[in-house]
């Protein structure tokens, strides 16, 4: 038996779970922004040694390449850090989407025990007569398909009994 207070208690967790994420969510943006950061630093530091390269000085051509890969490799792992936080977050969101279904369910069907315990006797027992009625017409519905079937498989066998019949009448009148 789930009781309001469970329900309630639930929701507050889920609440609590959606409002986690998106501190974590935004937590790994504030990362993705000094990423950012260091990204631009970076470039200005490349921008710095090409120009130093350019003017002539061979020497630090191997710092220069090093830093290069540097920043392809932070621009790639922030790339990957993106899509792994984008799908983390879609994943999220569909888990709150069935947790909140599935809340929401529990509610109605509170709700519905709730109004049924407000209900006096009379209206308690002609509710569980209908329940017992939908079943009771199901189940003629069922026979009546199995009846109409039989019925169908009967006709069809009259229908070639008469034409053999009729066949036969034909054969004896002319003889």
């Amino acid at each position: 038996v789930v009781t309001r207070d469970d329900v309630e208690e639930l929701l507050k967790e889920v609440f609590q779970f959606v409002k986690d994420k998106e501190q974590v969510l935004q937590d790994v943006r504030s990362q993705i922004e000094a990423t950012k950061q260091t990204i631009l630093e970076k470039e200005r530091e490349r921008d710095y040694w090409l120009e130093y390269k350019n003017v002539g000085s061979k020497i630090n051509d191997e710092k220069i390449s090093s830093l290069e890969k540097d920043i392809e490799e932070v621009k790639s792992e922030l790339e990957k850090t993106e899509e792994y936080y984008r799908e983390a977050m879609k994943v999220v969101r569909e888990e709150n989407a069935r947790m909140f279904d599935r809340h929401m369910k529990l509610l109605s069907e509170e709700a519905l025990k709730n109004a049924v315990g407000y209900l006096d006797k009379h209206c308690r027992r002609e509710i569980e007569e209908n329940v017992w009625l939908k079943e009771e017409v199901e189940i003629y519905r069922k026979e009546e398909s199995d009846l109409k079937a039989s019925v169908q498989l009967l006709e069809e066998e009259n229908t070639n009994l008469v034409a053999k019949l009729t066949d036969i009448k034909l054969q004896q009148l002319r003889v």
